[in-house]
């Protein structure tokens, strides 16, 4: 089967319960954590050769000011590039995170927040979601696929 197919098939398996996390193993989980973990310190450090370690090179990517991202190299410039610099405080609210996988194959669901500069350089607040799928090559976890998303409503759930 091939990879396209087992990340289908993982994600149907995985959400066919009400919480995903039930039927995600405790090492991925632990390991879909980690990788979160050190991905927003990359966010947060401005540091593209961390967050490039922990991205295939063939990822496709969905991001809040790039519309289809075909590359690790196109994500970076068209995506991080843009955004990073003017962001400060990015972390994942990890008390919502929603993961499972199987094997080699991992996803997340969760929300995230940051600070942004208007055009003034004025602070404003961003909310907004993500969901990655990662895939487990030479032992090490690489993200495929991401969507970042700003939360449309601007607000935390519940408010």
């Amino acid at each position: 089967m091939n990879l396209p197919d087992r990340i289908a098939d993982t994600i149907r398996v995985s959400m066919s319960s009400r919480t995903a996390n039930a039927e995600c193993s405790e090492q991925i989980v632990v390991a879909v954590r980690s990788w979160l973990e050190t991905f927003a310190t990359a966010v947060r450090k401005v540091d593209y050769e961390t967050g490039k370690a922990l991205f295939a090179p063939d990822v496709v990517g969905f991001g809040t000011v790039g519309v289809i991202l075909d590359g690790l190299d196109i994500l970076i410039s068209s995506q991080w590039k843009k955004v990073w610099g003017v962001t400060t405080g990015f972390h994942f609210d990890m008390t919502r995170l929603t993961c499972g996988g199987e094997g080699d194959v991992a996803w997340a669901a969760l929300p995230w927040f940051s600070q942004g500069r208007d055009r003034d350089g004025q602070p404003f607040d961003r909310r907004g979601r993500a969901t990655y799928i990662l895939h487990k090559r030479d032992g090490h976890w690489l993200a495929v696929h991401t969507h970042h998303s700003l939360d449309p409503s601007g607000k935390p759930p519940g408010a």
